[in-house]
């Protein structure tokens, strides 16, 4: 038995919370996965793991193994990465753990310019929902918040996004435009459930961060579409159903191609971080790195709305 082959399989196991999830993330066949697992609980004398129908469950012994596991996993990437810092050449696969909305509206069509300048470095992303901290399963991991990040770990800022209004052009033009947000109960508001308080109330920023903050109460009444999905109230809003209130990254490229329109340009409703995390390590693998420099540089690395400026309508 491959002792450290069966350890990794074990750990991807958990991570993916199956031993079907785990197969298709290591390329392996289901038979060949259980069976590794199987072969490293002989070899230790113990049970890993309880199994049924439906769920996986660690045994005390088996998480107690787990953290192990992962220490000597992690040395072992750190003598890699020592050796590969030697040679300066970045190869190999890197996980990333991204919220879906970033992984579809931004890193997809950056991946083919990174992938001509470093070939042998190979992509995993997992986009299971929102990220709002590190997880040491992976890689890198893209966290967006709005309170400063604490904890044992390297995070880089990527950027900032605001969440604005926009509405389809041939919206506005049915039913005009808004000019202050007392206004917007006038106009069918595709706003995310949480984004509203109680009685319909949402609230808006005035100006930039940094500025004089000036907040308002901004009545909406219910749309003819509530949903907490994004991009669903990303495709109605392109279709003309109302006013959208979606993060700028979402929508830089409908602002650059006019097909949506920002809606009072000196209002937001909030602002939020993105970052770049990795988990405190000795040596990183230079494929880590050169991807953490890569969209480091691509997003601008400030602590400014770069969607927002490329557009042509950053917040007055």
């Amino acid at each position: 038995m491959d002792q450290l082959k069966a350890m990794r399989v074990f750990a991807r196991v958990i991570d993916e919370g199956s031993f079907a999830g785990a197969a298709r993330a290591l390329d392996l066949a289901p038979a060949v996965v259980t069976r590794l697992v199987a072969e490293l609980e002989e070899h230790l004398g113990a049970r890993l793991l309880n199994r049924t129908t439906r769920r996986l469950a660690l045994t005390e012994v088996g998480e107690a193994y787990l953290e192990r596991c992962r220490r000597v996993l992690m040395e072992l990437e750190d003598a890699q990465a020592l050796v590969q810092s030697a040679t300066h050449e970045a190869r190999g696969h890197v996980r990333v753990l991204v919220p879906p909305a970033i992984a579809v509206h931004q890193l997809a069509k950056h991946l083919a310019r990174f992938h001509q300048q470093y070939p042998h470095v190979t992509i995993e992303l997992h986009s299971p929902g929102p990220v709002t901290q590190i997880d040491e399963a992976f890689d890198i991991s893209i966290l967006s918040t709005k309170e400063p990040l604490q904890g044992d770990f390297v995070a880089r800022r990527l950027a900032r996004t605001e969440v604005i209004l926009c509405a389809a052009p041939e919206f506005l033009q049915r039913r005009g435009r808004p000019q202050h947000p007392q206004e917007l109960p006038q106009f069918d508001v595709l706003v995310p459930p949480m984004a509203i308080q109680q009685r319909g109330i949402v609230f808006m920023r005035r100006g930039q961060d940094g500025a004089p903050d000036e907040r308002i109460e901004g009545e909406c009444r219910r749309g003819v579409l509530t949903t907490g999905h994004n991009d669903t109230n990303y495709a109605a809003a392109l279709h003309g159903l109302g006013i959208a209130a979606l993060p700028s990254f979402m929508i830089e490229d409908a602002l650059m191609e006019h097909a949506l329109e920002r809606v009072l340009p000196q209002w937001r409703l909030q602002s939020y971080d993105i970052w770049a995390a990795m988990p405190s390590r000795k040596f990183v693998p230079a494929r880590t790195r050169v991807f953490l420099d890569f969209l480091v540089s691509i997003f601008g690395g400030q602590d400014h709305d770069p969607w927002l400026e490329a557009a042509g309508c950053a917040t007055r």
